[in-house]
């Protein structure tokens, strides 16, 4: 999992949550609406993941 997944997953979300709205279709707008949730959880934790392998880096040195 990279930074870039969780961006595209939400690139996706947002894509299927105004194709939900446009369409009224709540279910693919709600699915939308999970999906860029996700997307940003999974960013948040690969940027913690990148700040934890850091601190390890530099207290290794």
């Amino acid at each position: 999992m990279t930074e870039k997944d969780g961006k595209l997953e939400q690139a996706k979300g947002n894509v299927k949550e105004t194709v939900g709205n446009l369409t009224d279709d709540k279910s693919l707008e709600y699915e939308g609406k999970k999906d860029k949730a996700s997307g940003k959880t999974k960013e948040a934790v690969e940027k913690a993941s990148d700040k934890v392998h850091d601190v390890i880096d530099d207290l290794k040195k």
